[in-house]
């Protein structure tokens, strides 16, 4: 088994994928960083390195640059996090082998490292009958059919189209793979199609001027160029060519050109799948929202059932009220599912923005109750009827508020009454400030940068880790800000501020 190198900064990454493929039976160095991986890819020459794409320092990218300069043979397979399309993409142009996303599955993984090993393989045999192919045109006519044989064998088991042509352009090897890729049947090419009719017109002027003018072309280097098929297709590939001389006189040209079909497949695969995952989000966002109303509803059953046992005719009005609006907030939610995906255009109405956050903390004193919690609020008397988005408002403020209830639930601190205060205030420049803070568990730094920028959450599974996600997007498309401060164990403050405008008149 080859020797393979794994460079990753989080080292519960590298112990797990250390054991599991030194298991496998491979040689298995480890680096906790770009340049401790780069030091001993130079004094142990691993063959196969997996490398994290983000990390401290050096990253993934540089460290591919810098192995690729030290070896230009050495596999290197990319671990990328979600959303690093446009890193993958940029990994495989500067001819990495793979990437993998986190969380890394072993299937995922195994097929990676076979791909890795195949590659190696390859460009094992691609070096031996490259070499072969120059001495084969200078040696005698015995010599070169003897030779021949050998290395069609060869030329013809590679996947990558070779095609050697002689001086004046005829091509002379055309192998199985190039078959494949070009759709031409050898008969049909074989000294009798010259390059200018077969290759594609950006690359047939440099052979042409290397084959008639000879000098120093630089062909080696690793392109990508779009070959029209013989039945019209136009494939996606990756070209590498050389000009062959003897002894200063040009006697030929050899090509390679590696099919990308198969990686641009799984490149638009990946980015249906960021596609889905985006539209997963929104649907785990709006199913956080439609857990909240259910909050709500139980709220008003819970009132509705202890005003029908002591026959509060005013309560039961009350409770009902809450119920009917909730179950219209459900049907509303359901009808916005197919559209929720596309940026929501702002609804904004006269309202009371105190009566918005007096009926979050009713539909949420429920479960407050039931866990110890207070729900407190502070609401400016001087913030009258307004013209904003209500539902907006509503949404943002029941997650915000639910959310803190759930940190003093979860709060481990003993001998601790637990409390959830909202306030409102009118600021200047005609911004209304809501502020929702709890005493409860609280959030460290780290935790507090992630919140906005990525599914997270810190209810493990019991959250989804998209109500902020979603609450942000909500507010910042009504023009406003969401903000948060929090310390570990003694709790966390979310401020909204959304600019807000008088009271339209109804005609």
């Amino acid at each position: 088994m080859p020797k393979l190198l794994i460079i990753d900064d989080e080292e519960g990454i590298r112990n797990v994928l250390s054991l599991s493929l030194a298991s496998d039976g491979y040689d298995v160095l480890t680096a906790a960083g770009g340049e401790e991986g780069i030091e001993l890819f130079k004094n142990e020459s691993p063959q196969i390195i997996l490398t994290d794409i983000k990390m401290p320092g050096m990253d993934g990218i540089e460290v591919l640059k810098q192995i690729k300069g030290l070896n230009p043979d050495a596999e290197v397979i990319i671990i990328t996090g979600h959303g690093d399309m446009d890193s993958a993409i940029d990994a495989l142009k500067l001819d990495a082998s793979d990437f993998l996303n986190k969380p890394i599955k072993d299937e995922a993984l195994s097929v990676a490292l076979k791909r890795a090993e195949q590659r190696i393989a390859i460009k094992k045999k691609l070096n031996e009958y490259t070499d072969d192919l120059e001495n084969m045109v200078r040696i005698a006519t015995e010599e070169v059919k003897r030779r021949s044989d050998f290395q069609n064998k060869l030329i013809s088991s590679s996947n990558d189209a070779i095609i050697a042509t002689d001086r004046k352009g005829y091509i002379v090897i055309y192998n199985r793979g190039a078959e494949r890729i070009f759709g031409y049947p050898r008969s049909e090419v074989i000294r009798k199609m010259n390059v200018d009719k077969l290759y594609p017109q950006a690359i047939v002027s440099e052979f042409r001027s290397g084959l008639e003018k000879g000098g120093d072309f630089n062909l080696l280097k690793w392109r990508e160029v779009a070959i029209v098929a013989k039945d019209g297709e136009i494939v996606p590939t990756r070209f590498s060519g050389s000009i062959l001389y003897e002894e200063d006189e040009v006697i030929g040209s050899v090509g390679f050109f590696r099919d990308l079909r198969e990686i641009k497949r799984l490149q638009e695969d990946l980015i249906k799948s960021e596609r889905l995952a985006a539209t997963g989000q929104t649907v785990a966002g709006l199913a956080h929202y439609i857990k909240n109303i259910l909050n709500g509803l139980k709220g008003g059953i819970y009132v509705l059932k202890v005003a029908l046992d002591r026959n509060h005719t005013d309560k039961i009005k009350t409770s009902w009220a809450m119920i009917e609006r909730n179950v219209s907030r459900i049907s509303d939610l359901a009808l916005d599912l197919l559209a929720y995906s596309k940026e929501r255009k702002p609804e904004p109405e006269n309202c009371f923005p105190n009566e918005i956050v007096e009926e979050v903390c009713v539909l949420m004193e429920s479960k407050a109750r039931e866990n110890n919690i207070e729900i407190e609020r502070a609401l400016d008397p001087l913030l009258g009827k307004v013209y904003i988005d209500p539902k907006a408002i509503h949404r943002s403020l029941l997650n915000l508020v639910s959310n803190a209830v759930d940190a003093c639930i979860f709060d481990s601190t003993t001998k601790k009454q637990w409390r959830v205060t909202v306030n409102t205030a009118v600021e200047e420049d005609h911004i209304i400030r809501f502020e929702v803070a709890d005493n409860g568990m609280g959030m460290d730094r780290v935790t507090q940068e992630k919140i906005f920028s990525s599914p997270f959450s810190t209810k493990g599974e019991r959250g989804a880790g998209l109500g902020l996600l979603v609450t942000e997007k909500i507010i910042k498309e009504i023009g406003g800000e969401i903000n948060v401060e929090s310390e570990p164990g003694k709790g966390t403050t979310f401020t909204i501020c959304v600019p807000y405008q008088e009271v339209h008149s109804v005609r």
